[in-house]
């Protein structure tokens, strides 16, 4: 029955999009548009997974529609409902054969790499936005720096520690950023002797699992003084579990995101650190880079492609936001 509903799903998400009217195939193997003046009928489509997800819609995708309104062209929001990466490859197999105006790619799993070679190959503007995509040829990643947002919470854990103490993590292991995350925390635990570090572990991205995986580790743990978090769901898993062992404010918790849940907590003084994607930053940017890329903004050749370069940026980190008890004042908490 699942399998039947994904199949479903994709078939109506991979409904080809409309071709544009101004599209000109000036080159066998490339996709450019004729001048820089967008039609109402060309196409920009997001590829995620999990799509679906409250991280996503409310900053992604809002920013990626505003972004299309704006320059007055179609997007297209396509991907399956879970996290299920075999079927964002299949959706951006299908898609590349719609020959869209550009395509911007969630860099959810280096899994993806080959499907996404398959669009570049095709022509097709392309952009990696969010995470890095080992392996992948999209002539631009934008998003976010894995290792040092690890890095920002192991300084930030040891300096509300006072370089004392065991800390253990929670993220979703195996997963690139997140590996890198940690090796950016612990790299900085390496410099401070007093820091002992516990170990991570696996929450999956679910808030139960993030929850029950820190009651387990306070119960192995009772001296634990610190948790850092690496995906949506890990630091309001680890602020119900030391709420409900009573030592919320006691025990330290850094993690990332900036959701209202995870606002809220420091509000309530039970979380003590953010660190922040600016998602909507990499987004609008990330189209705006197809865009270009579509209607040859910046031309440097005769043929760009055929001559090897990528008019547009290489790789940008947008940086992150930082929020702690400080400057939460500044952020609004939305219901």
């Amino acid at each position: 029955m699942k399998l039947q509903f994904l199949f479903l799903l994709l078939l109506v998400a991979c409904e080809p999009p409309p071709r544009t009217d101004n599209t000109t195939a000036t080159d066998a193997d490339t996709v450019q548009l004729s001048n820089t003046e967008p039609s109402p009928n060309e196409e920009y489509v997001m590829v995620t997974t999990a799509i679906n997800l409250p991280l996503y819609v409310n900053h992604d995708q809002a920013a990626f529609r505003a972004w299309g309104q704006k320059t007055g062209v179609r997007i297209s929001i396509l991907g399956p409902s879970d996290w299920d990466v075999p079927a964002q490859i299949q959706t951006i197999e299908q898609v590349i054969g719609t020959r869209p105006a550009g395509l911007l790619i969630n860099g959810t799993d280096p899994g993806i790499a080959q499907a996404i070679n398959k669009a570049v190959d095709a022509g097709i503007p392309t952009v990696v936005y969010d995470s890095e995509v080992p392996g992948s040829r999209a002539p631009c990643f934008i998003g976010s720096d894995w290792y040092d947002m690890g890095r920002l919470q192991g300084e930030r854990m040891v300096k509300l520690l006072n370089g004392r103490g065991k800390v253990a993590c929670l993220g979703i292991l195996g997963m690139a950023n997140q590996e890198a995350g940690f090796q950016g925390m612990l790299d900085v635990f390496k410099k401070h002797p007093g820091i002992q570090f516990v170990g991570k572990y696996d929450d999956k991205g679910n808030f139960e699992t993030a929850a029950r995986t820190a009651a387990d580790i306070l119960a192995a743990h009772p001296d634990l003084a610190g948790f850092c978090g690496f995906d949506s769901q890990s630091g309001p898993g680890a602020g119900l579990a030391v709420k409900e062992a009573g030592r919320a404010g006691k025990l330290k918790i850094t993690t990332v995101d900036a959701e209202p849940e995870h606002l809220k907590l420091v509000r309530e003084g039970v979380i003590d650190y953010l660190v922040g994607q600016k998602r909507e930053l990499f987004t609008w940017y990330g189209a705006q880079f197809l865009f270009d890329m579509a209607h040859g903004t910046n031309r440097f050749s005769a043929n760009d492609r055929r001559a090897g370069i990528a008019p547009i940026p290489q790789a940008i980190s947008t940086g992150a936001v930082e929020i702690d008890r400080q400057n939460i004042a500044n952020f609004r908490v939305r219901n």
